[in-house]
């Protein structure tokens, strides 16, 4: 099954857009797959600004973001897997979603209810 992450993020991507808020993204720079400037991590993290004004050529894939930015005047290609999203958020009202680090990841199969049983469904608050 796919991960919800990436239709998760474009959905929350397009709520921010739609308030003509500014759309940031939190993102776990220790990833191995991370393309980022590194000057800029602070404590094996980075806050990318994501808005339109801020980046070209967007791509918000299932399994990478991609665009280039301007760090220090100097144009860069940024990439980012999905499961290196840690949140996405409005920088004005600070509302999005959080992401655990496994979010990103494809889930084992679950195994079938045993006894008859059937499992909870698992939901996560938004606020």
């Amino acid at each position: 099954m796919l991960s919800t992450q990436p239709y998760l993020i474009r959905a929350i991507y397009d709520w921010i857009m739609d308030n003509e808020f500014t759309p940031y993204i939190l993102v776990n720079a220790k990833n191995d797959y991370v393309q980022v400037p590194r000057q800029f991590v602070d404590d094996g993290k980075i806050v990318l600004n994501i808005a339109p004004r801020a980046v070209n050529d967007l791509e918000l894939g299932n399994d990478h973001i991609h665009f280039n930015a301007r760090f220090d005047g100097r144009s860069m290609e940024v990439g980012v897997p999905i499961s290196a999203v840690l949140a996405i958020y409005a920088k004005e009202n600070g509302q999005g979603m959080v992401f655990d680090e496994s979010d990103g990841e494809t889930p084992p199969p679950s195994e079938p209810p045993s006894g008859g049983k059937h499992d909870k469904p698992q939901l996560k608050l938004v606020k």
